[in-house]
């Protein structure tokens, strides 16, 4: 595929992604990212997001498989020299695809499954990974949120609170400005005892009345 055709097909997805017609985008990646690298690893994650949303959890866990693939390739090419499991030179589009970016979202998908448990383990591991420190904050911030949900999930409301509490911490934006993290702050601030660090935060994040 020419690198013409391969911004137009990815377009064409990015757009369907934005629209949420998630069930047009699982079958439009997969043809689309043979030869892609870093870009095509994050559609890749993105597309397996969407079918986990779907219920195609089987179909979510093998894109997952192949952006490792892609993931593990890059890994290999960069040679060692890499910023948060992925080499600058390759990835001008910053979105800092890699190893430890697939492990992240196989806890997101893990959780969305209704494994919450599960996930809640792959979260407690991939975060003590090197990787994972080398990422921006922003990400660290965002991808904190869905494991807080994780642990919500699972029954833990002090290990909820306790990772919304770190999201804020990282990346305040991401927990105070977004429509869904405010939504789950709230639902962890109801809970009795209500966890360390939660009741500042809704009343930083202005949800107390």
């Amino acid at each position: 595929m020419s690198t013409v055709d391969l911004r137009r097909q990815v377009g064409h997805a990015w757009l369907t992604y934005q629209h949420a017609r998630y069930p047009q985008l699982v079958q439009v990646l997969p043809g689309l990212l043979e030869g892609a690298s870093a870009v095509g690893g994050t559609l890749l994650l993105q597309a397996a997001f969407a079918a986990a949303t779907c219920g195609e959890v089987r179909q979510a866990g093998r894109l997952l498989d192949r952006a490792a693939e892609l993931a593990d390739g890059i890994h290999e090419r960069a040679g060692g020299d890499q910023v948060g499991e992925r080499t600058v030179g390759e990835d001008a589009q910053r979105t800092w695809f890699g190893p430890v970016a697939v492990e992240l979202a196989r806890v997101v998908v893990t959780a969305e499954r209704g494994d919450a448990a599960e996930a809640v383990c792959r979260h407690e591991a991939v975060i003590r990974q090197e990787g994972w420190r080398r990422l921006p904050a922003e990400y660290r911030g965002a991808y904190l949120v869905d494991a807080a949900r994780a642990y919500l999930l699972a029954g833990d409301l002090p290990g909820a609170g306790r990772t919304l509490v770190v999201a804020d911490t990282v990346a305040p934006a991401e927990v105070r400005s977004r429509s869904s993290a405010r939504t789950l702050l709230a639902e962890i601030g109801r809970g009795r005892p209500a966890p360390a660090g939660v009741a500042r935060l809704t009343t930083l994040a202005g949800l107390t009345r």
